[in-house]
């Protein structure tokens, strides 16, 4: 992208507003069944308000300001008041433990705090360093607003800053930080430049135009959402609406009828777990191949999805099972695998629409190239790629080869079409004591379709044979029990068995472990992108794993 044809988010928003002052770009719950609509001219006016008071604080140009709130507008708001400023976004996940919220604040050295939408205040806020300054969303825990200065206070006695930052394209722009599946997260540099490049290069892939509407619901903080919500709405005029809680999710996509959705694999299998429970895949089947019936069903099942009016249907965050990109293949929904990470701003490959294929992530997006190390590591030279991590420069050299080429830690092959396929995370392959080699992200897809299955890990470091560690939906839990959970074990152990046979004999599953515990976020278990952190779930079931290498079959723990 050349200087010439640099267009920052702030360019963006002002041409939304120029074009379309009135049209509106924001749908917030604000409780009680109540919204709150925004229009791009409103979007803009509180931005500089809040971008004025920011000023107004003297703050050494380019601060880093902390941003720690669920999804709402005024995330938003505040991340174009930021930059109005001319300061540097620092987003924090709004899951994080209290030791994790301080290590990132005091590590970017932000110099404020937004504190918005949050679940556990009471067990983050100790993470807040005394004396950093915060402001309050106007949906901060009732704590948050008594002790800090209001959102709706402040735009409301602050006049509209005229003189917003004029922004470069080699100004640094946000510090976001990964989501800590090994460890302390690290803070990836990004610039406008590369904001701008996902912001006019995306749309053109899938044709994302003011006529689009949007479900925000993903952590925002996560460079995914941020990237398909955010700067998906700026750049293309999009609609966003946003889910007000997990409880009322299903209303709230309802309300929406999004034509643009993105989702991670786990969401993808709520959905068809869901259906399966009222209808058994193979049942639908049958009736999705009756002329007419088939038709009419397959509406009745996108309309209680929310997703009848879906035209784009996304997934990524990690691999989708090939069993449920059929089946909702078969419901008419295609969806779309895309791959990136936090080190590129995402930007790395994409599948087209009319182009899916079982297992592909598909080709590189425009500007990437893609090469295979020796050992089968995927290798990514993107514009995307990051400046570095804040402050780690030996961390930065260590993440690319010959400077350029971003190491993903994913090992992948590449079809003659330039096709994608991810095959297991380089970390994650682990040795059987046979010495052969195991990658579990494959298998685990694989089981991770049975009705109920909440998440998989499957495991074997130094053991016999491979197991898997079964986490259950807590509907499903609850459910279970006598005869019931006898014939969801008969169930299971042949599913099991299905999967085994067409895998590797070193690669065979010995058991399947049906653990208690949830795998949550409060836990440590699971990132806020709904991943698991393998390091942290075998640390957890470390004194247990050398019992249950010796089980056979479903075993209840």
């Amino acid at each position: 992208m050349t200087v010439s044809a640099f267009k920052s988010p702030l360019d963006a928003l002002a041409g939304q507003v120029a074009a379309a002052p009135q049209q509106v770009c924001c749908v917030q719950p604000v409780g009680g069944g109540q919204l709150r609509e925004y229009t791009w001219q409103q979007l803009d006016d509180e931005a500089r308000r809040m971008a004025a008071h920011l000023r107004g604080l003297d703050f050494p140009a380019g601060s880093h300001i902390g941003l720690m709130s669920k999804n709402c507008a005024e995330w938003i708001i505040a991340d174009l008041a930021i930059w109005m400023a001319g300061h540097v976004t620092v987003p924090l996940y709004p899951t994080l433990a209290a030791k994790t919220v301080t290590q990132i604040l005091e590590h970017s050295e932000s110099k404020l705090l937004f504190v918005g939408k949050l679940d556990d205040w009471d067990g983050m806020k100790a993470g807040v360093p005394g004396g950093l300054p915060c402001i309050a969303f106007s949906l901060a825990p009732q704590d948050a607003l008594q002790r800090f200065p209001r959102w709706a206070d402040i735009v409301g006695r602050t006049a509209p800053l005229a003189d917003i930052a004029k922004l470069q394209p080699e100004q640094l722009a946000t510090i976001t930080y990964t989501s800590g599946t090994t460890g302390m997260p690290k803070g990836v540099m990004q610039d406008f430049r590369r904001i701008a490049l996902i912001g006019t290069e995306a749309g053109k892939i899938y044709g994302m135009s003011a006529n689009d509407r949007l479900i925000s619901y993903l952590p925002l903080s996560h460079v995914a959402e941020r990237c398909a919500v955010e700067i998906a709405m700026l750049y293309n005029g999009m609609t966003v609406f946003f889910a007000e809680s997990l409880e009322t999710f299903a209303a709230d996509i309802q309300r929406a009828r999004p034509t643009v959705f993105f989702a991670v694999p786990r969401i993808w299998t709520k959905f068809y777990q869901k259906v399966s429970e009222k209808m058994p895949p193979q049942k639908l089947a049958r009736l999705l191949r009756i002329p007419l019936l088939g038709g009419v069903i397959r509406k009745k099942i996108l309309t209680a999805m929310g997703l009848n009016e879906c035209r784009l249907a996304l997934s990524g965050a990690a691999a989708l099972a090939p069993e449920l990109i059929e089946w909702y293949k078969r419901l008419g929904l295609e969806i779309l695998e895309v791959y990136g990470m936090t080190e590129n701003m995402a930007w790395s490959h994409a599948t087209r629409p009319g182009e899916q294929m079982v297992g592909s992530v598909g080709k590189v997006s425009p500007g990437v190239e893609c090469k295979l190390s020796e050992q089968g590591e995927i290798l990514v030279k993107s514009p995307g790629n990051m400046l570095g991590y804040y402050k780690e420069p030996q961390m930065t050299a260590d993440a690319f080869v010959d400077g350029e080429w971003l190491r993903t830690g994913d090992k992948g092959v590449i079809d003659h079409q330039g096709r994608l396929r991810i095959t297991g995370r380089i970390k994650e392959i682990f040795k059987t004591s046979k010495g052969k080699y195991v990658a579990p992200a494959p298998i685990e897809n694989l089981l991770v379709a049975f009705p109920g299955i909440e998440l998989v890990s499957v495991v074997g470091d130094n053991m016999a044979q491979p197991i898997a560690l079964i986490n259950l939906t807590p509907e499903e839990k609850t459910r279970l029990g006598g005869i019931e959970r006898d014939a969801f074990s008969a169930n299971l152990k042949a599913h099991v068995e299905r999967v085994n046979e067409g895998l590797d004999p070193h690669e065979h599953l010995a058991a399947a472990i049906l653990v208690k515990e949830s795998w949550t976020v409060e836990n440590g278990i699971v990132t806020p992108t709904l991943k698991i952190k393998r390091n942290e779930l075998e640390k957890h079931y470390d004194e247990r794993l050398s019992k249950w290498q010796e089980a056979r079959g479903v075993v209840w723990e």
